[in-house]
């Protein structure tokens, strides 16, 4: 089972909010997920980000890919860099 983290859309028309979840590759978009790891609000100024690292490094460390927008959010939140520096063995 190949794991992704990836954006789930939540919200009403026209007024999108996402979570962050790891999910089944194969699973639709707004599917079954495995587990939420944060979420994503795009209509505020800044746009609101909020990741639980704990969980982000644990599913890194699994294995999980990132789509290239949440490993974006990673990268901004740092998490990236954590994860690299510890499997790097720093």
């Amino acid at each position: 089972m190949a794991v992704k983290l990836r954006l789930k859309r939540m919200g009403a028309k026209k007024a999108p909010f996402y979570r962050i979840v790891a999910a089944d590759s194969r699973s639709p978009r707004d599917g079954r997920i495995i587990e939420s790891i944060g979420t994503y609000n795009p209509l505020t100024v800044p746009a609101a980000i909020n990741i639980n690292e704990e969980l982000a490094l644990k599913w890194l460390a699994n294995g999980a890919q990132p789509t290239d927008t949440v490993r974006d959010m990673l990268s901004d939140a740092g998490i990236m860099k954590k994860f690299h520096d510890s499997k790097s063995g720093k």
